[in-house]
């Protein structure tokens, strides 16, 4: 856990203390965007990728790598953003990945982020990512019909953070385009599967996961825990 620090909201004056939560490394090491005491908290009005997400060095072994940017809720109901000091700039979809290409070691153990909106979901799903061993996690160039595309080099990801099963279309958009771009495919959603999405996911190798609320993503079929198991491949 980082330094806490006193944050004020600027639209109703209210102060918290915050400090920016931890992430795991590559290496393992705990790592946490270090806070900007001299500036100012900013008001949230929309989220875009490039401000929701930061580049942070590691201490330990100097691996570069996006997290969250560091945000407080408000009692007030205003999001704010909690200014960064040190920080490198966005890796963006052009992002250099760490010179082994590969995680440094054995994965450790991967940290949930509780989801409370769409938005948490999306971060989830790019640290889990992150965590198998994915790199350059950008948005999708393509739109899907439902949720939030992600990708990163060698994978297509769907979030789907409705509250109605994926459905058999839903599965078979996502493997076309990952086929176009001849990549592999995962699917998480927070509602689960149709049956019918389930057998063709399994026919196609789609991985399926379940997201719950406290940001862990389930297995549910095979392609899923064999991914789980190796992950990305080099």
């Amino acid at each position: 856990m980082s330094e806490s620090m006193a944050v004020r909201c600027p639209d109703c004056g209210r102060e918290h203390q915050y400090a920016a939560p931890a992430y795991p490394c590559a290496c393992g090491t705990p790592v946490a965007p270090p806070l900007n005491r001299r500036a100012a908290p900013v008001s949230v009005t929309h989220h875009t990728w490039d401000e929701d997400w930061v580049t942070v060095r590691c201490g330990s072994c100097g691996r570069a790598d996006q997290w969250p940017h560091p945000e407080l809720g408000c009692s007030c109901g205003t999001v704010l953003r909690v200014p960064v000091a040190g920080a490198l700039r966005p890796l963006g979809p052009g992002g250099a990945p760490h010179p082994s290409g590969a995680p440094a070691g054995p994965r450790a153990s991967f940290r949930p982020v509780t989801i409370r909106t769409a938005r948490d979901a999306v971060t989830a799903v790019a640290l889990y990512l992150r965590w198998l061993g994915y790199r350059d996690i950008r948005r999708a160039d393509q739109r899907q019909p439902s949720g939030i595309g992600l990708a990163a080099r060698g994978v297509l990801a769907q979030v789907d953070p409705s509250v109605r099963p994926a459905s058999l279309r839903d599965v078979e958009c996502l493997w076309l385009t990952a086929m176009t771009e001849s990549t592999d495919c995962v699917y998480f959603s927070l509602a689960g599967y149709a049956n019918d999405a389930r057998d063709r996911a399994e026919g196609l190798g789609v991985s399926l996961f379940v997201l719950d609320l406290t940001g862990t993503p389930q297995p549910v079929n095979g392609a899923a825990t064999a991914l789980v198991t190796t992950g990305a491949r080099a």
